[in-house]
């Protein structure tokens, strides 16, 4: 049985979450971090030693960091649909994944942090408008790169659609003002319409 440790509302979580119901696969999820807490405990902290969240539990095999659980599942269930055999088309799909890691989740990092989780009167707006700044470059190359094709590949919904719609989803749901990108805006309708997201996209920004 798989076991997945984390809150919903972690993005993180999320991306595990949404893979594994695309999957049709049986798991239970337990909520840790936030406001459950229970990631800092020492029987937590053997699973996962960084104390973050998700991590999983599959009959003794133990991972975390949620990239990298999303690939396991989809290779492992997904019969290289999510996760490409073919390793160009594989390496397109992991591309978007590691920009995501790498560019647009720290772009979007002080616009989530301080309009979310920051009181009014102790946010630094100047952050703010810088972190919205970045995040407007970053999803308009989103918005191109979107515009010629259904998901971020050319070979059909993949992982990377899971794992960049989930930042989309944060993006599209932050209290600030956006530039319109129909490209971006529907392809996240696509997303949130696959039965396999509604936990996700169904979630609050918090």
């Amino acid at each position: 049985m798989l076991r997945i440790l984390g809150r919903i509302t972690s993005i993180n979580v999320q991306k595990v979450v949404w893979c594994a119901d695309e999957l049709g696969l049986a798991y239970e999820r337990t909520d840790v971090g936030g406001s459950f807490g229970g990631n800092k405990t020492p029987e937590y902290l053997a699973l996962n030693p960084n104390g973050l969240v998700p991590t999983i539990d599959e009959d003794g095999f133990i991972l975390y960091e949620s990239n990298a659980i999303v690939r396991y599942l989809a290779g492992r269930y997904s019969r290289g649909s999510l996760w490409p055999e073919d390793l160009r088309r594989r390496a397109d799909a992991d591309r978007w994944m590691e920009w995501l890691s790498t560019a647009l989740v720290p772009a979007m990092r002080d616009a989530f942090w301080q309009l979310v989780r920051t009181p009014a009167d102790k946010r630094d707006l100047a952050a703010v408008e810088k972190s919205r700044a970045e995040s407007e470059r970053l999803v308009a190359i989103l918005d191109t790169h979107l515009a010629k094709r259904e998901y971020l590949t050319d070979h059909g919904f993949t992982a990377a659609d899971i794992v960049v719609g989930c930042a989309a989803h944060r993006w599209l749901n932050l209290p600030l003002e956006r530039l319109a990108r129909p490209n971006v805006e529907r392809w996240y309708g696509s997303l949130k319409a696959r039965p396999g997201s509604r936990q996700a996209t169904s979630q609050p920004v918090s």
